[in-house]
């Protein structure tokens, strides 16, 4: 039955329900990011897999690109355990909030007064204000059981017609109490770009809520099978829906409805490449020494071109194209072969995804095609 009910989800961006459980023998660090779906390309590697008939042989797989331009930190949290689960202690804000962040606390911006946080601002400027923000730090230090920073995506950043940002809670982990909360003030105000949370190799889960596909009938949302060809007033149904008694049609019987929009978490995403936006050969690699960008010739289709980093995901994720992804570190550590092999890649493929892409770069088309009429003037 998978999950019920199968209807549309109420959170346009992936919810962390739980993140990585804190091994406070590490570093305080930084456990999820949030990035948006730009396409899909392939890829040329060689897995290091000693007994499989693909060991050192190329193989071709597919891979998703997630753009992940850097997040600003604005806040921290601290919450408590109680005997019903945890609750927020204090949070502490920063003194100067972007406008993308304070667009997302209203809902018509144009006719808002724009008075949010100006008078926690100006507690800045007093010695009780900032008397009162050490106090509230302490307090976080003495009590908290668990340390969390507010942070925001820069949606400026991209050209996705977009002026709120996506907000999201994001958990440090590592170290004691007091060393995650020096870590996560030294963050305010400042932005985190994603390779100071994820690296290459690692096994990283994706949240996000998957592609809408509206309302759909029984074979297709639940993949019952279809009925004999004679069968009167149509085939793709369910021939018995219950029993007489009890007179209700119980809740595991497959019927017609939503399809699609889900709140889904896919775990376990080997992470190919972390590339830098501003790097022009961030698709070169050791085999393939041509300078090219990660953006296919003509853009990654209803997305446009990848200007910020950006994280090489193995397979798909949930979700279509300018979608928000919330990447998180993995949940359950995996100990397979697949999980712990070091990723060198050979060959990136950025051909045209419109049509039967020939060429990889434009210098390569033009070589090829010669003078065209459009180049001749």
């Amino acid at each position: 039955l998978a999950y019920l009910p199968r209807k549309r989800t109420k959170k346009h961006r992936g919810k962390i329900r739980k993140f990585p459980r804190d091994d406070q023998s590490k570093e305080p660090h930084l456990t999820a990011f949030l990035g948006y779906k730009a396409g899909m390309t392939h890829i040329v590697r060689e897995p290091e897999r000693p007994g499989s008939k693909v060991h050192k042989k190329e193989i071709v797989e597919a891979v998703t690109i997630i753009e992940t331009p850097p997040m600003v930190v604005v806040g921290v949290v601290g919450y408590v355990d109680t005997p019903t689960g945890m609750r927020t202690l204090t949070t502490v804000w920063a003194q100067n909030i972007s406008q993308e962040f304070m667009r997302r606390l209203y809902k018509n911006w144009y006719r808002a007064k724009k008075k949010a946080f100006t008078k926690y601002a100006k507690s800045f400027t007093d010695g009780k204000g900032k008397e009162d923000l050490k106090r509230q730090i302490d307090k976080i230090t003495k009590y908290a059981s668990v340390v969390r920073v507010i942070a925001h995506t820069q949606v400026s950043k991209l050209n996705l017609r977009l002026k709120k940002a996506h907000i999201m809670e994001i958990q440090i982990n590592g170290g004691d109490i007091a060393s995650k909360v020096a870590f996560a003030t030294d963050l305010l105000e400042k932005q985190i770009s994603v390779d100071k949370v994820f690296e290459q190799s690692e096994m990283i889960d994706c949240i996000a809520a998957t592609k809408g596909k509206g309302f759909e009938g029984v074979t297709t949302r639940w993949g019952t099978r279809r009925l004999p060809r004679k069968t009167h007033k149509g085939l793709r149904k369910v021939a018995c829906i219950g029993a007489w008694h009890p007179a209700n049609v119980r809740f595991s019987v497959p019927r017609a409805g939503q399809n699609g929009y889900h709140h889904r978490t896919e775990l376990n995403k080997k992470v190919y490449r972390i590339g830098k936006g501003a790097d022009p050969k961030n698709a070169t690699t050791e085999f393939d020494l041509t300078q090219k960008t990660i953006t296919p010739m003509g853009g990654f289709p209803h997305y446009g071109v990848v200007t910020q980093d950006f994280v090489m995901i193995k397979g798909c994720c949930p979700g279509v194209r300018k979608r928000p992804i919330t990447l998180r570190k993995a949940l359950f550590s995996s100990t397979k072969r697949a999980a712990l092999e070091k990723i060198s890649l050979k060959f990136i493929d950025t051909s045209s995804k419109f049509g039967h892409g020939r060429f990889q770069t434009e210098e390569e088309k033009a070589k090829h095609m010669g003078t065209v009429k459009k180049t001749a003037k």
